[in-house]
């Protein structure tokens, strides 16, 4: 069974060592705390755990040192901001109606005043909280059908880029007509335009 030992960092800021060593003569965590570990096995476990250099937590100035963490890329792409904003609304609203819900119940279980409007109150909030999560649903497919890469004839995504692709031609047309206009020095250009 290993063990894994903890090594002080020499700064501030700087990952801690982990070494991992395998003790496969060593008793197990009961026999230290039965009395069956010799002292020799203490002595050397403590030697161990000083290093080379005598110092505790054996830190030699030459060590390597693990990242905490691996930092990996996300599986899946971030949510649009416009779907983000509805699923957030959506689990805040879901998230109070839920308190709700359960202080209506504790009420009318205390045969308190306060249980009917608090039932009245988590019906309306139940009827909020569906709002805002079909709000996410279709938040979803409009951002999807507007921005989205849809191959489907009927989508919106591909006449929106096709009338974007007419007007840049549109201004670049335009622009090499302007510089063709200057490079003849303003010949054949009417006064007012």
């Amino acid at each position: 069974m290993g063990t894994a030992e903890r090594r002080e960092a020499p700064e501030e800021g700087a990952a801690a060592q982990v070494t991992t060593r395998s003790d496969a003569g060593a008793p197990g965590p009961g026999a230290a705390a039965s009395g069956h570990g010799t002292a020799g096995e203490h002595g050397a476990a403590a030697r161990e755990i000083r290093g080379s250099t005598g110092e505790p937590g054996g830190f030699s100035g030459k060590a390597s040192y693990r990242p905490l963490w691996v930092e990996e890329p996300a599986r899946q792409r971030r949510l649009p901001d416009p779907v983000r904003t509805a699923a957030v609304r959506a689990v805040l609203i879901t998230s109070v109606t839920l308190i709700q819900a359960m202080v209506a119940f504790l009420c009318t279980l205390a045969e308190s005043w306060l249980a009917f409007p608090m039932v009245i109150s988590s019906v309306v909030s139940t009827i909020l909280a569906t709002w805002g999560v079909l709000d996410v649903w279709v938040t979803r497919q409009v951002w999807n059908q507007r921005n989205g890469v849809v191959s489907a004839p009927s989508s919106t995504a591909r006449a929106l880029r096709r009338e974007r692709r007419r007007a840049r031609r549109q201004q670049r047309a335009a622009q090499r007509a302007q510089a063709r206009i200057r490079r003849r020095g303003g010949a054949g250009q009417l006064s007012h335009p």
